[in-house]
């Protein structure tokens, strides 16, 4: 009988969780990112989801998270053991992932940067590179042995939007939809265009100068929030993956729990 896993990852401004029947993903959602939610709140959000897509809480087996914003983490914690009651599975230093990290620190390297690795590589293998678009934009590189090289990190394009608006005195909050021409003929849309196709562009000059350092044509893939948006008009991304971390998160499970997983 297959496990069925919930696999979360909490990022800055959303939560992606996911339920797997074995290696069949049946299930996904994105949440906004609240701190200061209780116990009772993201237990009763989870049951509603669960009961949404037709399925039974009560049957997890087992849950695996990832966070780079630990404060919520007690939580989310407290939140299975209460409501799954499971310890989940977290993931952080002495995890089994089977990634060798060339970092100077491998403590520093966020959990989201370290699954999507593991799961980029056991998808497309190496050498690689994963351009993770969401609140920060991430670079991370996989040599083809599968080792973590490291990469880049940069604001993310809702950063630089927000920021437009807060430090300047006439220019609005936008939303971020493309426009039609890169030549704005108004203010949003010149807005909308430099923040789009510069960090297309961004994107672009950054992969090229790793390529170059790697000396290799490394596989290029994106995910994140707005992988999608920025990935259509890039000159480097090869595919767009919206649910590696996902991935990455059930690898990781198999590779330290499956077999051995807690009972309720």
């Amino acid at each position: 009988m297959s496990v069925l896993l919930l696999v979360v990852d909490v990022g800055n401004t959303n939560i992606v969780l996911g339920v797997y029947a074995g290696e069949q993903l049946i299930a996904h959602w994105r949440l906004s990112t609240n701190r200061n939610q209780t116990v009772d709140e993201c237990g009763i959000v989870l049951r509603n989801l669960f009961l949404h897509n037709g399925l039974d809480y009560r049957e997890v087996d087992d849950i695996i998270i990832s966070s780079v914003v630990p404060p919520i983490m007690p939580t989310l914690e407290e939140m299975a053991r209460q409501y799954f009651g499971l310890q989940p599975l977290v993931v952080g230093p002495g995890i089994k992932t089977g990634l060798p990290i060339l970092y100077d620190n491998p403590k520093e390297i966020g959990a989201d940067r370290v699954v999507n690795a593991v799961a980029g590589f056991e998808k497309y293998g190496g050498p690689l590179i994963i351009v993770d678009l969401g609140t920060a934009i991430t670079f991370c590189v996989i040599s083809d042995k599968g080792e973590y090289l490291g990469g880049a990190i940069t604001a993310g394009i809702g950063i630089a939007m927000d920021a437009l608006f807060q430090r300047t005195a006439k220019l609005p909050r936008i939303d971020l939809i493309k426009p039609k021409k890169v030549i704005g003929r108004n203010t949003v849309d010149s807005m909308r265009s430099g923040l789009i196709y510069g960090y297309i562009g961004q994107i672009d000059g950054i992969v090229k100068r790793i390529k170059a350092e790697l000396k290799s044509d490394a596989f290029v893939v994106a995910t994140g929030g707005m992988a999608d948006e920025l990935a259509e008009d890039s000159a480097t991304i090869n595919k767009v993956d919206p649910l590696l971390t996902l991935e990455g998160l059930k690898i990781i499970y198999k590779r330290n729990r499956e077999g051995n997983r807690s009972v309720k």
